[in-house]
């Protein structure tokens, strides 16, 4: 038996967050797909034996439920002594930037992917106005990467992890972004590390008719 196991699934871009941390840090770990679509992590046992907030990811380590995955990546660093910080400043930074994802990033996207390609809900007011404040994001990341290799310096963190998470679906975001030429060499830098593999090819049940 593994000694970590991951209930995610293929199209959450949180779960991809810890499951691409897992990888990178050589973990002995296995996934377990959760049935998000048919309403799986809204059920009384889930809820019940896993996560109280009906969320993936969850971590499952011995005795140990984890939950949200910045808390889970801060797990990780400490237990692996990777990607993590090297300073009380380091680890200030690596928050500050796993914030702004969670609130700006990836809360943002996470949505916009949800409703314009997996719903397909057409280009309503509310995509529109996700689309805009998804932009106004990148942006602000892309200026940040002109003058930084990783989120936080010359080293990949967490923080990286946890930005990049939905921006390797590639094509179903809806939003160029080729338009962030800083970014995307970022995001290069990021897949060029050791043992980088895509969500697809990490968690299970893509395609959606897959349920293997």
């Amino acid at each position: 038996m593994a000694e970590y196991v991951l209930h995610c699934m293929a199209q959450s871009g949180h779960s991809y967050k810890v499951a691409l941390m897992l990888e990178l840090c050589g973990a002995d770990w296995k996934p377990k797909w959760v049935d998000f679509f048919n309403g799986e992590t809204r059920s009384d046992a889930f809820r019940t034996d896993l996560n109280e907030m009906g969320e993936v990811p969850v971590l499952v380590h011995g005795d140990t439920i984890m939950t949200q995955s910045a808390v889970i990546m801060d797990v990780l660093s400490e237990s692996f002594g990777k990607f993590g910080w090297d300073s009380d400043a380091e680890r200030r930074e690596i928050l500050r930037w796993t914030i702004f994802d969670n609130q700006k990033v990836s809360g943002m996207i996470g949505p916009l992917r949800f409703m314009r390609t997996l719903m397909k809900t057409g280009e309503t007011d509310v995509v529109k106005w996700l689309d805009g404040r998804c932009k106004a994001a990148l942006a602000i990341v892309d200026k940040h990467f002109a003058d930084h290799e990783f989120a936080i310096g010359g080293k990949p963190t967490s923080a990286d992890f946890s930005l990049c998470s939905y921006l390797f679906y590639e094509g179903e975001l809806g939003i160029d972004l080729d338009a962030y030429p800083n970014l995307t060499g970022w995001l290069a830098r990021v897949k060029s590390l050791p043992g980088w593999k895509h969500p697809y090819d990490l968690m299970p049940g893509h395609p959606l008719s897959d349920k293997d």
